[in-house]
């Protein structure tokens, strides 16, 4: 068991024996890491392969975590059984004496009731109609037959569940999520969002100003026209993100990926983007037209 389990913690990067904590974490990073949206989607090759690196990393965390949550039940039981019982307190017992019997108490209730008719019953009997004695194996046999394995057959037809995971190994998701609740014009100021999945999420016109988004995974999102203005966007996920006039002034995008993100009319007037003459922003197919540069220049 224990060699399997180092398997899985090898996967994740984890020495045998690491907390529940230190999983999820590690799972986070490397599910960021090998998600297929990351990747050109004209490279197939790539995309499969991360794919399938993502399900290795998803099975290996369900594994550990169940293996984490059953020693922690474990310990509680055997901790409750060990507990020792409080010794019984006899000092405020009472003795309380066995009622005297009346010996022939139930002699006489016997005595009391009416005579029996001891041939009632069989009179009642000769009169009844005579009984139908195969109805019952008559009526089974009309029964139409039981389908034994109608159950069986219905559960094999369905299609087979697909696991829950954290971040979904498909790189042709439907990121549009109907069941969130639309947040365009929302005030989230000074606000703390850190590793927060907003992928696909409405917040045109929002005000994140000054808000941390650090390690957020923001794919896709909606934010044309947002107030971004000296938000935390320390390795934020923003590909193919919408941020067509938005605010970034003074926002902190070191190590953010905008792969694919539409920053038209944006303005990123003073938001840091280097360090030294290094630009560390991930800016692969992205759209500047009419951008406002970190510099005060507008890309044309």
């Amino acid at each position: 068991m224990s060699s399997n389990l180092e398997s899985y913690y090898k996967i994740l990067g984890l020495e045998l024996g690491a907390s529940l904590e230190e999983v999820n974490q590690a799972y986070k990073d490397l599910a960021f890491i090998w998600h297929p949206d990351r990747l050109p989607r004209e490279n197939q090759r790539l995309i499969e392969k991360s794919a399938e690196k993502l399900k290795q990393i998803n099975h290996a965390r369900d594994l550990l975590r169940s293996f984490h949550h059953q020693n922690s039940a474990a310990s509680t039981v055997s901790k409750s059984s060990n507990k020792p019982q409080a010794p019984r307190d006899y000092r405020n017992y009472r003795y309380t004496a066995p009622s005297q019997k009346q010996p022939y108490s139930s002699y006489q209730s016997r005595q009391s009731p009416p005579p029996r008719q001891p041939y009632s019953s069989y009179q009642s009997r000769q009169s009844a109609p005579p009984r139908q004695p195969y109805s019952s194996y008559q009526s089974r046999q009309s029964a139409p037959p039981r389908q034994p394995y109608s159950s069986y057959q219905s559960r094999q037809s369905a299609p087979p569940r697909q696991p829950k995971s954290y971040y979904s190994t498909s790189s042709q998701d439907n990121y549009q999520r109907p069941y969130h609740k639309d947040m365009s014009e929302a005030d989230l100021s000074h606000g703390d969002f850190k590793e927060k999945d907003f992928a696909g999420r409405n917040f045109s016109k929002a005000n994140f100003s000054h808000a941390d988004l650090s390690d957020s995974f923001l794919h896709k999102i909606n934010l044309e026209e947002a107030n971004l203005t000296g938000a935390n966007l320390y390795r934020a996920n923003l590909l193919g993100a919408n941020l067509r006039k938005a605010n970034l002034r003074e926002a902190n995008l070191i190590g953010a990926d905008l792969s694919g993100a539409d920053l038209s009319g944006a303005d990123l007037s003073g938001a840091i983007v280097s360090k030294g003459k290094k630009i560390m922003v991930k800016l692969t197919g992205v759209k500047l037209t009419g951008a406002t540069l970190p510099d005060g220049s507008i890309h044309n």
